[in-house]
């Protein structure tokens, strides 16, 4: 018996992420591939999955604690059967097989008659396949997404946009924090002159100040196109249309304002997952109002 160290793997521009869950312990057996614990940075969670198979003999972290890339997490005893297991016979995909197998199944005959309608509206070619396809790349399609990766299933992610994150992490939530952080700071600044600390009137450098913000994106979206590499997940940009039950059309995009290319491709899948977000509509019985 061998014992080897399993360590925090490439997860982008991310320094010091807080364990936030353990989902191992000692004596456990684990697969390659079996997520390890939860980290969490200022918005996003990622699991963390064993690159090997063995028993863990050593937990090196607890809640709360800091990691980074090479960071030692756990330590495994590994052999060559247990190995051999862990890539012979993944458990993984039976049991979300079992998972998907115990859905409630359409009882009559008009749902039976329209799934079958739809499911040979569509009899093309097929350029790419999965399991599941999860259209939307937003905080919850990918998290989805990496859920049923990690379960063993082969997963593509359609997303218009040039990265993962949806609007929350490349145009909502996460720009407009990084830019009222600044505004804290100098508003916080300006009350130290109370305290005796005068730093005078504040300059802003409208460039530095946009640079601030796009990096601040980048090494979120970053760090979910590292997570979505390891975990063998797929991506595809353009806009998805479904085309039959099973078939899914992308038109695909790109540049930053999502402009179509022009070219196509359909996707084959068993399952997917609907994660498109929303978008604000004006309501038609509201009066004009400038205010709304």
């Amino acid at each position: 018996m061998a014992t080897l160290d399993i360590k925090v793997p490439d997860i982008g521009d991310f320094a010091d992420v807080a364990v936030i869950e353990l989902m191992v312990k000692v004596g456990d057996t684990i697969k390659v591939d079996q997520s390890l614990l939860t980290v969490e940075s200022d918005k996003a969670s990622m699991e963390i999955p064993s690159s090997n198979a063995g028993v863990v003999t050593a937990l090196l972290v607890k809640l709360g604690d800091k990691v980074k890339e090479g960071s030692p997490i756990v330590t495994l005893e590994v052999s060559g059967a247990v190995a051999s297991e862990a890539v012979t016979a993944p458990a993984a995909p039976s049991v979300a097989e079992n998972i998907v197998s115990n859905q409630p199944v359409a009882s009559t005959n008009i749902a039976n008659t329209a799934i079958n309608s739809i499911a040979s509206s569509y009899t093309g070619t097929v350029d790419m396949d999965c399991d599941v396809l999860v259209l939307g790349g937003g905080p919850g399609g990918y998290s989805a997404a990496f859920r049923a990766a990690d379960l063993g299933l082969r997963v593509i992610v359609v997303e218009r946009y040039a990265t993962l994150g949806g609007v929350c992490l490349n145009v909502g939530c996460i720009p407009s924090k990084a830019l009222l952080h600044v505004a804290a700071v100098m508003d916080e600044v300006s009350h130290m002159a109370d305290l005796g600390v005068d730093f005078g009137a504040p300059v802003v450098n409208i460039d530095k100040l946009r640079g601030h913000k796009e990096k601040v994106i980048g090494k979120l979206t970053g760090g979910l196109a590292a997570m979505a590499k390891m975990r063998k997940v797929t991506t595809v940009r353009g806009y998805g249309n479904f085309v039959g039950a099973n078939h899914l059309e992308v038109e695909e995009t790109s540049g930053a304002s999502q402009e179509k290319t022009g070219g196509k491709k359909i996707i084959g899948f068993k399952k997917a997952i609907i994660a498109a977000g929303s978008q604000a509509v004006r309501l038609p019985f509201m009066p004009e109002d400038p205010r709304v």
